[in-house]
């Protein structure tokens, strides 16, 4: 949205300390910025230019302009003119900063392993059990490269030239003569010194750390197979005496400074593609960081205006929320009307309307009218907020199929060794005249290709990406553990109340006796009702504004509990109330009392309406089905699940209501206890059981149903009580949740499937098992090839799953 120059002078006035884009940190008031220059990146000051002409500008200009709240700087007012009257066409190919800022991370975050999320610490650093770089455990809206991936990159390419003259060399040395055999194999290991010390460091410390901590993995393989090719090489070149004549080889002893080089470029490279791939499994994390405003427009008491950094927020605060601006906390309209955006957090494609009274969630986009609201959560208790920690919370948990491979992954590499050793002393003992040389080079390819990485990635990856695209749907999975379970379910027990319906009394019309028309029924009955405040009367009084009719002044007002209300309109005597009330006050409800029975019998409440002591006509409130709720029900009884509804109303309320929806398992009148008793009862048949609830009186259901879905917009003891939460309490996303499910199981198996095979033939290959056959060895640097692409094809696998569902 723009705004006005003149209205942003202002507001950059007061607030000159918010910072308000990932590519803009100059401050709001040009006059304020000599005072606060220290929070401004010397990088980024001189990295500023008119987005018109391009010319250097400072984040002192007195020309500025603020559009989609991203501050922009001008040389003189004739190209801010320019920019005003269309800034799509200069912003296309134009950055206010030459360079990208890297934005640090805040202070207390804690890195943790993707791989073990049970290892955290408050700095960076790699995993002692698998010695995989740990990762910020909520990454940053800004977060800048990996500090590894910037490190491995570097190593890669200052290294690339050596490694190709030094591979180069071995294939074509002896062609070239350039030098004799023993002089080129000096510099061959000076070539790949720097290459192994250097760009090899981090392997080998990671490989030594995993020795230390008697966690072998990965690098345990790469950094002994490595580091193998590399002394024998060294020996073979500084002593070559020491080896049999067995070991020459075109005038020299055989030296493998190639295989060393080249397997720590390809494992370098390797690094480089899993951890561009991994940033990417946080994508949904970093897109709902983004979701939150950077300000709020706070109304003080006097009615002055001000823009304020979110943070500054408080509860009870007024805040203006102006057409196409994001809603900065949850809270509720006070004044206003508009259709909200809430598809970012819930997946409800439509905008919603939003009036006086109704509530709104923080970083919804509000798209037509103003609003004024009051906030009532900030912070950490949004429910923006609360979906990051929940998926937070499931991306670090781990599946039962994650632990049965982390098992396997834990034995593997021992096994390898071991695999390795044997090939070394087969080849020696069994082979040809060089059958140690074939045996050694041999068990290194072992080593190498293994690849306990690629078991040990395969499930957490999966799980990410899964419960991130979930959360994008309205969907959100409180661990791992309720994903693989959300498949198996075969049974579905359903709430009414707030879960099949809307949980709010809506007016659903008015019946007359023919003394007044349905509309002054209507608008009689909101009149009297202006007094009370129950739900129903709530419901009556607000279909009568909506539809514009004039209430007037009520007198001597009266409830009468449990029964209805009385009072006098423009002199005339009026009642409002159940059938009890009417036998009291002896009025006749004989006509319309059929009828009424009929729309109780689809679980309607009817109120009646007298008018000096003579029945006028009834209305009727109902708790509407949701609009979702019949394509919910007939797409999870398509799936083959097994529909239960047990509520706490009353016995034909509930029937009638699972009439409507063709759900024929109705338990009625039921207890917090009673449905708890139906689950383990549905359990001990057998049954996979998912229960479906929002209340508080389905909480202990919840937690004991298999898997326990909460609506978004029910109790918080019943979202704590679930391992899924559907945000905007849309049966929908039990479909979307199960197809999800399926997609996700799918994935993992295809991983660890993956993983498997290609361990399963690569270490018989890398071993020489085919060369009696074939002849066929595999080069070390293959391997290396084959085990670096490994990794990132589990990772590319598992980001499928971002189109699914």
């Amino acid at each position: 949205m723009e705004h006005q120059p003149g209205n942003e002078r202002q507001g950059q006035q007061k607030d000159s300390g918010n910072l308000h884009s990932p590519h803009c940190c100059a401050q709001h008031d040009s006059r304020d910025h000599k005072a606060s220059d220290s929070t401004v990146n010397a990088t980024q000051a001189a990295g500023l230019k008119d987005p018109v002409c391009g010319m250097k500008v400072t984040a002192q200009s007195n020309h500025f302009y603020r559009y989609q709240n991203h501050p922009y700087y001008f040389c003189s007012a004739g190209c801010k003119i320019k920019f005003q009257a269309d800034p799509s066409q200069y912003l296309e190919d134009t950055q206010q900063f030459a360079s990208p800022v890297e934005v640090p991370l805040p202070v207390g975050t804690f890195y943790t392993c993707p791989m073990h999320p049970e290892v955290q610490q408050d700095h960076p650093g790699s995993c002692p059990k698998c010695g995989m770089a740990l990762e910020p455990e909520l990454p940053g809206v800004q977060e800048a490269e990996s500090p590894e991936l910037i490190d491995f990159r570097r190593r890669f390419w200052w290294t690339l030239p050596l490694t190709v003259l030094v591979t180069g060399f071995a294939m074509i040395g002896h062609y070239l003569q350039w030098f004799d055999m023993q002089q080129q194999s000096w510099l061959e290991l000076g070539l790949t010194l720097p290459i192994v010390l250097w760009a090899g460091g981090p392997f080998f410390v990671r490989g030594w750390q995993s020795i230390v901590h008697r966690s072998p993995n990965m690098w345990t393989l790469i950094s002994v197979g490595t580091g193998t090719a590399f002394l024998y090489s060294v020996i073979a070149t500084v002593a070559p005496e020491l080896f049999p004549a067995s070991f020459m080889e075109m005038g020299r002893v055989a030296v493998y400074f190639e295989a060393a080089a080249v397997i720590i470029s390809l494992t370098l490279l390797g690094q480089i593609l899993e951890l561009k791939a991994r940033s990417q499994t946080s994508a949904a994390i970093k897109s709902l960081l983004g979701l939150s405003p950077k300000t709020a427009r706070r109304i003080a008491q006097d009615g002055t205006e001000e823009d304020i950094p979110l943070s500054h927020v408080h509860v009870n605060d007024r805040l203006r929320v102006r057409p196409g601006e994001k809603v900065p906390v949850d809270g509720v309209v006070l004044e206003g009307q508009s259709a909200v955006d809430e598809s970012m957090l819930t997946g409800e494609p439509l905008p919603v309307t939003k009036r006086s009274g109704d509530q709104v969630i923080g970083a919804t986009l509000n798209t037509s009218g103003a609003l004024i609201m009051r906030a009532e959560k900030i912070g950490s208790t949004t429910l923006l907020a609360q979906i990051i920690q929940m998926v937070v919370q499931a991306q670090r948990s781990k599946a039962p199929m994650q632990r049965m491979a982390d098992k396997v992954a834990g034995y593997f590499v021992v096994a390898v060794v071991g695999i390795a050793l044997l090939t070394f002393f087969v080849w020696g003992l069994l082979g040809s005249t060089q059958g140690w040389v074939y045996g050694l080079i041999n068990a290194v390819s072992v080593l190498i290709i293994a690849c306990p990485c690629a078991l040990g990635l395969a499930t957490p990856m999966s799980i990410m990406v899964a419960t991130g695209r979930g959360a994008t749907q309205g969907v959100l999975f409180r661990d791992a553990t309720a994903i693989e379970n959300f498949r198996r379910i075969d049974t579905l027990i359903v709430d009414k109340t707030g879960t099949l319906t809307e949980g709010k009394p809506v007016f659903d019309r008015a019946v007359s006796t023919g003394i007044y028309s349905e509309e002054e029924v209507l608008r009689l009955a909101a009149t009297l009702d202006q007094g009370s405040e129950h739900p129903l009367a709530e419901a009556i009084v607000k279909a009568a504004r909506a539809r514009g009719l004039t209430l007037d002044k009520v007198e001597a007002f009266e409830s009468i509990s449990g029964i209805g209300v009385r009072g006098e309109v423009n002199g005339k005597s009026l009642a409002l109330g159940n059938t009890s009330l009417m036998e009291q006050l002896n009025i006749s409800v004989t006509s319309l009392i059929q009828h009424a029975d009929t729309l109780r019998a689809q679980g309607a409440s009817v109120m009646y309406l007298a008018v000096e002591d003579t029945l006028a006509g009834f209305l009727v409130v109902s708790d509407p089905i949701k609009r979702n709720t019949p394509e919910a029900l007939a797409l999870l009884k398509a799936s083959g699940i097994r529909m239960i509804m047990a509520t706490g109303d009353g016995l034909a309320t509930a029937r009638a209501v699972g009439e409507k929806l063709g759900i024929t398992e109705v338990y009625g009148e039921v207890k917090p206890a009673d449905k708890l008793a139906l689950v383990q009862k549905l359990q001990e048949e057998g049954k996979i059981v998912a229960m479906a609830g929002d209340g508080i009186n389905d909480a202990p259901a919840l937690a004991k149903a298999h898997v326990g879905i909460a609506m978004g917009t029910g109790t918080d003891v019943a979202m704590h009580s679930a391992q899924v939460t559907l945000v905007k309490g849309d049966l929908r996303g039990i479909a979307v949740a199960k197809k999800l499910s399926d997609s996700t199981i799918a994935n993992m198996k295809q991983n660890l499937g993956f993983a498997f095979i290609y361990n399963a033939l690569g270490v018989p290959l890398a071993a020489g098992i085919l060369f009696p056959f074939t002849g066929w060895l595999l080069s070390p640097m293959i391997a290396a090839l084959a085990m670096s692409l490994s990794s990132v094809s589990v990772i590319t696998n598992a980001l499928r799953l971002r189109n699914k569902a």
